[in-house]
């Protein structure tokens, strides 16, 4: 099974021509992530992330029931969560 864990996006770069990149911090871890699935994506906004491409875009709300619901299942202790 595949999860996607959300993050807040923390900061935006292009890299190179065409690749967006930023950082995305997951309850303070922060990580490098590849924004070009959500290329209107912005600072402060919430991001499904899995194995390093954010994949949408969710609201506050969204992202913190999505984090209990994975905290609850013992899902936020894993090593796949934290890469």
């Amino acid at each position: 099974m595949c999860v996607g864990v959300p993050g807040v996006v923390t900061e935006i770069r292009q890299d190179g021509a065409t690749m967006t990149m930023g950082k995305v911090s997951f309850a303070g871890e922060v990580k490098d992530v590849c924004l070009a699935y959500v290329p209107d994506v912005k600072v402060g906004e919430y991001v499904i992330v899995h194995v390093g491409f954010a994949l949408s875009r969710v609201d506050e709300e969204e992202a913190q029931e999505l984090l209990r619901f994975l905290e609850r299942m013992g899902g936020l202790d894993s090593p796949e969560t934290r890469r």
